[in-house]
């Protein structure tokens, strides 16, 4: 039986996450023996979690970079508190944050005290790019690595230079859509040749069956249901959906516009729905376990992004045969053709608006869109067998010691 490490930050909400669980649902644990390290030893979907699957403790010396400034004094941990006050003033310096991702200003500084995993491994991958991707190059022992791509690698602006190394120790790296391979391979073409598309697991029967049980929403509507799902980051293009929910307001539509997630931009938000008038409009409702009961109750699902990696709550959506309004963001175009299976905008508050405006005042669009997203195959359950040949493979040229 072969042991295989994940490695991601945390299961807390996201489209990386969500994609993580729904692969170890589906994972074969007779062939496969499935350690799981998390950094931050908590989150939305670690309920989820398969029970064979066995979570590792976050490191003592991970765990240390937790700790307040008087506790590691306390603790006579000087190197870290050095590290941790060069890594407080690193952030703040407008030239690192510039020319670097965070998570690369954090590896900058925290590297040289975690600690190696004791572990050897037939496989490990890091589950998603920055601080994963960094602990696996440098501080497992596996005879295979495989790191995951699931963002738009240049809109994220990761420094190049930085990040070559590392993924030079990978035997391959997976992108999660065909556009999201081209726009890492024509940032790093040293790594063409080694990367492979695995698009993230959406089950349509498991969305299916989790729609239909006890939850949505807790109160009647009285117009139409909007649904958007995604952390709260400016990637995600809330500032949008608000320019667009001003515009339906004032033409007098009824409708309710929920958001289902959390992040940094809560409290920004909050404030701009209320200052805005939009407290009976749009609605901020936290993170679920089983999202799918709102979307099943919805009328039109919109994303607002700037950018996605694969965009997994569209995949979602159009599991449940929902209408999507989508901003056209790069990737949009893998899932979504404009005007058959939902509607693709341009990257503006009035242009969101247009397209949720026309789906409510077009119920033979709306009809059409929808009888089309009941002929697609949207499950991607097989994608799991692509893994499988991952681990199963034999590639040498990489190095894959710390």
């Amino acid at each position: 039986m072969k042991r295989v490490l994940f490695v991601i930050d945390s299961l807390n909400s996201g489209g990386a996450e969500k994609s993580l669980i729904s692969l170890l649902t589906l994972f074969d644990y007779s062939k496969y023996k499935v350690d799981l390290l998390l950094f931050s030893k908590q989150g939305l979907y670690l309920p989820l979690l398969p029970k064979q699957v066995r979570l590792l403790e976050v490191p003592d010396s991970v765990k240390s970079y937790e700790e307040g400034i008087r506790k590691l004094i306390a603790d006579r941990k000087f190197k870290t508190l050095f590290n941790k006050m060069m890594l407080y003033i690193a952030h703040r310096q407008n030239i690192q944050r510039k020319r670097k991702h965070h998570a690369q200003i954090n590896w900058r500084w925290m590297a040289d005290r975690i600690a190696k995993l004791d572990t050897t491994y037939d496989a490990a991958i890091a589950y998603s790019q920055g601080i994963p991707t960094y602990f696996v190059a440098e501080k497992v022992h596996a005879a295979k690595k495989f790191c995951w791509i699931n963002t738009d690698y240049r809109a994220a602006q990761y420094d190049k230079k930085f990040d070559a190394p590392f993924y030079a120790r990978f035997q391959n790296i997976v992108a999660v859509s065909d556009v999201n391979k081209e726009v890492f391979t024509a940032e790093m073409p040293e790594a063409a040749g080694k990367t492979k598309v695995v698009y993230d697991i959406v089950s349509t029967a498991m969305i299916s069956a989790m729609a239909l049980q006890k939850g949505g929403f807790e109160h009647d509507c009285d117009g139409t249901r909007i649904l958007t799902i995604g952390r709260l980051v400016e990637s995600k293009g809330y500032d949008l959906a608000i320019e667009a929910c001003i515009r339906l307001k004032e033409k007098g539509y009824r409708f309710v516009w929920y958001i289902i997630g959390e992040g940094p931009l809560k409290e920004e938000l909050e404030r701009s729905i209320k200052s805005n008038g939009l407290n009976e409009h749009m609605k901020l409702l936290g993170t679920f376990h089983n999202p799918y009961t709102f979307l099943k109750q919805s009328d039109i699902y919109v994303q607002p992004s700037r950018f996605e990696g694969f965009g997994l709550a569209i995949a979602e959506a159009r599991c449940l045969q929902k209408p999507v309004v989508a901003t056209n963001f790069p990737v949009v175009h893998n899932q979504i053709k404009d005007r058959w299976n939902g509607l693709i905008v341009q990257m503006s508050g009035e242009a969101l608006y247009e397209g949720i405006r026309e789906l409510i005042d077009d119920p033979g669009l709306r009809d059409s869109i929808i009888q089309h997203l009941k002929i697609e195959d949207v499950g991607t359950e097989n994608e799991i067998h692509k893994v499988y040949e991952l681990i199963e493979s034999n590639i040498d040229g990489a190095e894959t010691q710390p």
